[in-house]
């Protein structure tokens, strides 16, 4: 049973989701919560709220020194879009510093927080360490192009967990690393792109949430280092 369990970016649509499907399976576990700039809402169940920045390795450093032992690890951080600039349907429109922001938001934090974790993941008994990636940084499922710098933040996180499993197979071999897609989500960071996708392949948070953590914790970590959709299936990387 998961005891200790951290959700980063627990104030975004996606990461509240978690806060709630982890509670939900884990009434007894003490559930931390990081959010940087959108303030958390309530709840209505007991979370530690911290504030953290995700792409700065002092402040996920500061977090993972109050943790003496962790067993789920959820980063919920994501990017895709400002006001001013959407993703690129044409190298036309690349932009060096959107670019930039994609990997900062979308593929740094996660090696910052296997760097700084591994030593509270290391107690679990199972753990789980987990981000929620997106099947367009699956270079082999890319049949579309566009989006030059979502899908290649989406592709560097892919591989960063890809390595990261491979490496705590020996060091840390009761974790299982996983990517997961949770399907187009209702969430402000979906909401310009969602006008050509059908009504039923819009998934509230919830239901999203609900179906990755179906998948997640069937896993140990004899399954540790894939890419996984909301429904089970396995995409390629």
């Amino acid at each position: 049973m998961t005891t200790q369990a951290l959700v980063v970016g627990a104030s975004g649509a996606i990461g509240r989701a978690w806060l709630a499907e982890i509670h939900e399976r884990f009434p007894q576990s003490a559930i931390t919560g990081t959010w940087w700039r959108n303030e958390p809402a309530e709840t209505g169940f007991p979370v530690n709220w911290i504030r953290m920045n995700p792409s700065d390795a002092e402040s996920v450093a500061g977090c993972a020194d109050q943790f003496g032992q962790l067993d789920l690890l959820i980063n919920a951080v994501g990017f895709l879009h400002t006001e001013e600039q959407g993703p690129e349907k044409s190298i036309r429109q690349f932009e060096a510093d959107f670019f930039l922001r994609n990997l900062q938001i979308n593929a740094l934090p996660t090696l910052l927080l296997a760097k700084a974790f591994q030593g509270a993941l290391r107690k679990a008994e199972q753990g789980w360490f987990a981000t929620v990636s997106a099947k367009v940084g699956s270079i082999e499922d890319n049949r579309l192009g566009g989006w030059y710098s979502y899908r290649a933040s989406k592709a560097a996180l892919n591989m960063a967990l890809k390595t990261l499993a491979l490496e705590w197979k020996r060091s840390l071999p009761r974790v299982c690393v996983a990517a997961l897609h949770p399907g187009t989500v209702e969430s402000p960071l979906s909401e310009p792109f969602r006008s050509g996708t059908p009504d039923h392949k819009v998934f509230k948070p919830e239901y999203s949430v609900a179906r990755m953590a179906d998948v997640l914790f069937s896993k140990t970590a004899a399954d540790t280092g894939r890419l996984w959709s909301w429904d089970g299936q396995p995409i390629p990387w």
